[in-house]
């Protein structure tokens, strides 16, 4: 099967032929964490879970931040199948220069359990919104200076004394739900 990998270190995007089994994408982690993004259309983004804690290189893939490499096939329903984006539009759609709020909130949030992409949910105006911690870094990454210090050091100060780094992530997203109007 065609797949596409993503070599954070090198900073390239590979073609690689691999034999889809049961085990292959935890080989090739090398872990049993793994996390499955779809937001590439008709393919399946595989990470590893555990490369935040293990303060691995971040990226842009189009507006989806990634940890760690990503090793990527094609999906047709339920199915994986070839990968079909060229080599080229992959690497086009990569971007390592993460802005240093980024970096920063990375640095802290892989001192947690905190999984990036895992949902939850919020309740807006009567309408739950579902969330994750993601979305909250891209929100906090637009504030101006003044606020991305504000977060920053506040998370510091939860995981410092060991309180619910999630529940402040939570709390964060209800702040900038409220200041985006939604």
């Amino acid at each position: 099967m065609r797949a596409l990998t993503i070599n954070t270190t090198a900073q390239e995007v590979k073609e690689q032929e691999i034999e889809m089994q049961a085990n292959t994408v935890y080989s090739f982690f090398d872990s049993i964490l793994i996390d499955e993004l779809t937001t590439l259309q008709a393919h399946t983004i595989h990470t590893d879970a555990n490369a935040l804690s293990e303060g691995k290189k971040a990226y842009f893939l189009g507006e989806q931040l990634i940890v760690g490499d990503a090793l990527i096939v094609g999906r047709d329903g339920m199915s994986e199948v070839d990968a079909t984006i060229s080599v080229d539009d992959l690497q086009s759609l990569a971007n390592f220069d993460i802005p240093q709020f980024y970096e920063d909130a990375l640095a802290l949030l892989g001192k947690t359990d905190i999984n990036l992409y895992r949902t939850f949910a919020l309740e807006k105006n009567g309408e739950r919104v579902v969330l994750n911690p993601e979305w909250v870094l891209y929100a906090f990454n637009m504030a101006d200076d003044k606020t991305k210090s504000y977060f920053l050091e506040h998370l510091a100060k939860t995981i410092d004394a060991k309180e619910d780094a999630l529940g402040y992530i939570q709390k964060m997203a209800g702040l900038a739900l409220n200041a985006a109007g939604k």
